[in-house]
């Protein structure tokens, strides 16, 4: 199948050579099968089968969001109404909220119901320009239900237009029917992550390493049997409290390592010199009425590579919108434009090990492309979100287009 996108304004994109975002004006752009063949190609003998106006819009690749808890079958808009009286995120977990009213929830839910559930809140993901999904399990916490988690991402794989990337996190927190909590850190270990890597279902293992959760020592012993299995580690670092994750994240060699507000110095240092990607989830800080956002600024400037994502999940950040993420990163986090859109697009690609494949615009790359009605990259967090996308494409194929315009 060959698709041609004509009458370009113009392409934001990424570039690795010039490390630096750039802008183009190319003729066209050649799409073969699910991959960018050429761009401001020769049209000589060439005949596409399908032909798509740009319309004089510009075109950027299509938004990772390279952290989700997409798989949760009930909100929680109690909790929400809890914090503005006044109770803490870990107020409400401590009285029987929090993650552990989802995980009770997940658990009587069929798979056929998280499916049919999950599948809708794609389709918001889709409209705002996301194009890849990382999503978590994490609430079911036994072996039957964290499979049941995983199995629900292998099938929306199936149905859905967009990747989903899935991540194994039964290290979200512990079981309340668990009193010994080394005998649950043994279940993920010999039992969870084998069972699951035998099962082709994960790519990755993430784990809460934070206060009240899961320290530095048993974060360290489940990335051991994590790696053993082929799978490779992220982090939930230093959300609430400096707890070392953040140097923990380099010892280990994560891939990435998300949140990063009460960070130290010394522990992003040690990302850095390991290549650690330091994602953002300003979403979070805002929907839960803090003002910890992480630094970004200070993480670039000591070396490290920087994502955003949404932290979609049920309990502290409905928000699935890149667009905003990227407003937020910008406004709070110290970083410019052109770093979050960088952040939401290769760097993000970095954070679930697909930089070689999407985050660019690029020959050789998917095409995952968002046609935007704006003038410049400066529009795209200016507008807060995402009324101003036309249409995406996602490996070639379009997907959404809005109506509205």
């Amino acid at each position: 199948m060959i698709t041609k996108i004509y009458n370009i304004k113009q392409i934001i994109t990424y570039d690795k050579v010039k490390n630096d975002v750039i802008c183009e004006e190319p003729h066209n752009i050649l799409i073969k099968d699910d991959l960018i063949h050429s761009i401001n190609y020769s049209e000589t003998d060439i005949i596409a089968d399908i032909e798509i106006d740009a319309e004089d819009n510009i075109l950027t690749p299509g938004f990772i969001d390279s952290h989700t808890h997409l798989i949760f079958s009930s909100n929680r808009s109690n909790d929400f109404s809890k914090r503005i009286s006044g109770q803490t995120y870990l107020d409400i977990a401590k009285s029987g909220g929090g993650i552990k009213s989802s995980i009770k929830n997940l658990r009587e839910s069929t798979k056929e119901e998280l499916v049919n559930k999950c599948d809708k809140e794609i389709k918001h993901f889709i409209k705002n320009g996301t194009t890849t999904i990382e999503a978590k399990s994490g609430y079911g916490l036994t072996i039957k239900d964290e499979i049941k988690s995983l199995e629900v991402i292998k099938e929306l794989n199936l149905l859905s237009d967009i990747d989903i990337v899935p991540t194994f996190m039964g290290a979200h927190d512990f079981p309340s029917n668990i009193k010994n909590k080394e005998s649950y850190i043994d279940l993920i270990c010999n039992e969870m992550i084998p069972e699951i890597s035998n099962l082709n279902l994960a790519e990755f293992c993430d784990v809460f390493c934070e206060k009240g959760y899961f320290n530095c020592d048993q974060t360290r012993e489940i990335a051991l049997a994590a790696n053993s299995s082929g799978l490779l580690m992220k982090l939930h670092a230093d959300e609430f409290e400096d707890s070392g994750a953040a140097y923990l994240a380099g010892e280990i060699n994560a891939i990435s390592a998300d949140h990063l507000m009460k960070s130290n110095k010394v522990g992003i240092e040690n990302m850095a010199k390991n290549n650690v990607i330091a994602t953002l989830l300003p979403g979070t800080t805002l929907f839960l009425g803090m003002n910890t956002y992480a630094n970004g600024r200070s993480m670039i400037d000591i070396g490290c590579n920087i994502a955003i994502a949404s932290d979609y999940n049920p309990g502290s950040s409905t928000i699935y919108s890149m667009p905003l993420i990227m407003a937020l990163a910008s406004l709070y986090c110290g970083i410019t434009i052109k770093e979050s859109f960088i952040a939401a697009t290769f760097n993000a690609a970095k954070a679930i090990n697909r930089s070689n494949s999407i985050g660019l615009l690029n020959e050789g790359y998917k095409a995952d492309i968002l046609v935007w009605d704006i003038n410049n990259l400066n529009e795209i967090p200016y507008w807060f979100n995402s009324d101003r996308i036309k249409s995406v494409l996602k490996n070639g194929k379009l997907i959404f287009k809005n109506n509205i315009h």
